[in-house]
């Protein structure tokens, strides 16, 4: 029983919000907080230190913020996933968090609840956002230039979006996993984003 536990850092210079969600998390069969930090540099510390399967942070910490420790995050554990919770739902701030390759965003406005599906749906390679963090994607992406792609690189991205790795997507369209990646560099490209997060809820936004 105890392999199959979720484990789960939790980051946030609020020890109100650290507490109410180790609270909540106690309360579930299959989750497990195993630590909790209140800045970037002890987050970066713990994550080193135990590894954890998500890791749920907020963005604006002392230190080092959610932001800054993203990448380091993956340096250090590369199987981690990454949400943010947030109390900023502005356009900027989705775009900074897509920026980082993070799995999923909330606001600290959502139900609590909301944490915990998070926890689950990430860790079975889904990206959890906000539908209005959608809509404002979208309607910034409607006033972007129309892109034209092959149909293998619409076959590609339409397997990012729904979360497979470069393995799968190399196997499902009977390609080499180099060929997979040739496509998604000029995805990248074409739409000036830097990560298949980014690719991927551009194919959401967007498809018809």
């Amino acid at each position: 029983m105890t392999e199959n536990l979720i484990r789960v850092i939790l980051a946030d210079d609020h020890a109100l919000v650290t507490e109410g969600l180790q609270s909540l998390i106690s309360n579930t069969h299959d989750i497990r907080v195993i630590a909790t930090a209140s800045d970037g540099e002890r987050l970066l510390d713990a994550v080193e230190r135990f590894k954890p399967d998500v890791v749920v942070t907020d963005i604006h910490m002392p230190y080092l913020t959610g932001l800054d420790v993203a990448d380091k995050i993956r340096q250090k554990s590369a199987h981690t996933r990454i949400i943010f919770l947030t109390a900023y739902t502005d356009v900027q701030t989705i775009q900074d968090v897509m920026k980082t390759g993070a799995e999923g965003l909330l606001y600290k406005t959502d139900p609590p609840e909301q944490v915990l599906h998070a926890i689950r749906q990430v860790l079975l390679d889904q990206l959890v956002f906000p539908s209005s963090a959608r809509k404002l994607l979208y309607k910034i992406q409607n006033e972007s230039p129309h892109y034209e792609f092959s149909q293998r690189e619409q076959d590609v991205l339409e397997l990012v979006a729904q979360g497979k790795t470069n393995l799968q997507i190399a196997h499902d369209l009977q390609i080499s996993v180099s060929t997979v990646k040739f496509h998604l560099q000029n995805i990248y490209k074409t739409l000036d984003v830097s990560n298949r997060t980014e690719a991927g809820y551009w194919y959401l936004n967007n498809q018809k």
